[in-house]
């Protein structure tokens, strides 16, 4: 086939949490449409993609990308085959196809959640759904009940958050601060991610209010059966 060879990069996976890192303070792979290859890194595997390169991680052989990359002729492992390819070969399904987002960490003074929450662990879907791709899962809701916050850690060990709001509590800026909440229920000094369809503008415009800013586009394929 004809296309653009790959040119693939090997990380081992104590390098998966700087890219991390530096891209939460704007610092972002070199653009050379690279593929950076690394070992599993975190419960779920991932295709990432930033502007002008790529990164992957599954516990799959740097061979494996080399012929799957080949055998659609581009250098893109979001290649709607390749992610097919990816989930039948690891025996899972290939997960939404997501905007990432970062909110950069708080300042030096200890952020103050701008809602009142309290400690949540009922088998809410959400939090059934983060405990697939994250590990050290912890949720809280907020005293009307009408708003949850879910915190996790996942792809090279990285803060994710996941919000979700009643109907009836939306277009009232509560997803916005429970967005911002989530800044202040982790660490000091580390930012916090975040995974959302482009098509849910909702959650879209709520990350954005509450300082996040898009990094990238990430696919995510579990690695743990759905509880």
């Amino acid at each position: 086939m004809n296309g653009p060879r790959p040119r693939l990069h090997t990380l081992t996976a104590d390098e998966v949490p700087g890219v991390f890192a530096r891209a939460a303070q704007g610092m972002f792979p070199d653009p050379d449409w690279s593929v950076r290859v690394a070992p599993l890194c975190g419960p779920a595997a991932a295709v990432v993609a930033f502007t002008g390169c790529f990164l992957v991680s599954a516990p799959v052989e740097r061979a494996w990308w080399e012929r799957a990359l080949a055998g659609v002729g581009s250098a893109d492992p979001l290649h709607p085959r390749v992610l097919l390819a990816l989930a039948d070969h690891l025996g899972t399904t290939v997960g939404e196809n997501d905007a990432v987002l970062v909110a950069p960490p708080s300042p030096a003074v200890s952020l103050a959640p701008p809602v009142r929450l309290l400690p949540f662990d009922d088998g809410h879907p959400r939090v059934e759904l983060a405990r697939r791709f994250r590990d050290d899962v912890r949720a809280w809701t907020t005293v009307e009940g009408d708003g949850l916050l879910v915190l996790g850690r996942g792809l090279g060990g990285r803060w994710e958050m996941s919000m979700d709001v009643v109907p009836h509590s939306r277009a009232r800026g509560l997803g916005r601060a429970l967005a911002s909440a989530a800044r202040a229920g982790v660490p000091r000094g580390e930012p916090v991610f975040a995974q959302v369809t482009p098509g849910n503008a909702a959650s879209m415009r709520a990350l954005l209010a509450a300082g996040y800013r898009p990094i990238g586009q990430e696919v995510l394929f579990p690695l743990r059966p759905g509880r």
